[in-house]
């Protein structure tokens, strides 16, 4: 888990603050000093820090010492956050499959009025009990995605293997829903402004 230490060196602002300066190429702790109200004592204790969490590399160049970011340490941290935006994609396609899909309609049938397939005419069932309530988990999308997303977690942990295939899977589904929802509307746009 080097994240972890990563997002705890990450945790300080004056800390994230010095990586910011450090984003701008290889600098001595007097140059990052000078561009923040902190002392030079302070900035190396930062840098420290940062370099025990595999944020940051250190050179000798000549007297003094140039630090920088390291890009392995990033890559960890970033593939750590990575996982959160494959399971928000994944819980994403998820929840819109179940609420909105054509295929998904007998599992909303029993529980709304109107034609389940047509997504206009879905509306809850007004019973006042179980089957209104599940009538509107099952046709919110932002109510089944907060299911969808337990469900991916809980998969993950009971079955790592299938729980990530699961993510990836879907996650992969959501991605080709934007990217198709962004080709549609460009090809719109393009046949306005195209004259015949």
């Amino acid at each position: 888990m080097a994240y972890a230490q990563a997002l705890q060196a990450l945790g300080d602002p004056t800390r994230r603050s010095v990586l910011e300066e450090l984003r701008q190429g290889p600098r001595a702790v007097g140059e990052i000093a000078a561009r923040l109200p902190v002392s030079r004592p302070a900035v190396s204790q930062h840098l420290r820090v940062l370099k025990e969490a595999g944020l940051v590399t250190e050179r000798q160049d000549g007297t003094r010492r140039l630090y920088r970011v390291d890009p392995d340490g990033l890559a960890g941290l970033r593939d750590y956050l990575d996982g959160f935006w494959e399971e928000a994609l994944a819980s994403f396609k998820a929840a819109r499959t179940l609420s909105r899909d054509p295929v998904t309609s007998f599992l909303r049938e029993p529980f709304v009025e109107g034609h389940a397939g047509a997504v206009a005419d879905e509306e809850p069932v007004r019973t006042g009990g179980l089957d209104q309530a599940i009538g509107e988990l099952v046709t919110c999308t932002r109510c089944v995605g907060t299911w969808a997303a337990a469900g991916l977690a809980a998969t993950q942990i009971v079955a790592p293997r299938f729980g990530r295939m699961l993510t990836w899977s879907l996650g992969a589904a959501a991605a080709n829903d934007f990217l198709q929802a962004a080709f549609t509307a460009l090809t719109a746009k393009a046949n306005e402004l195209e004259p015949y």
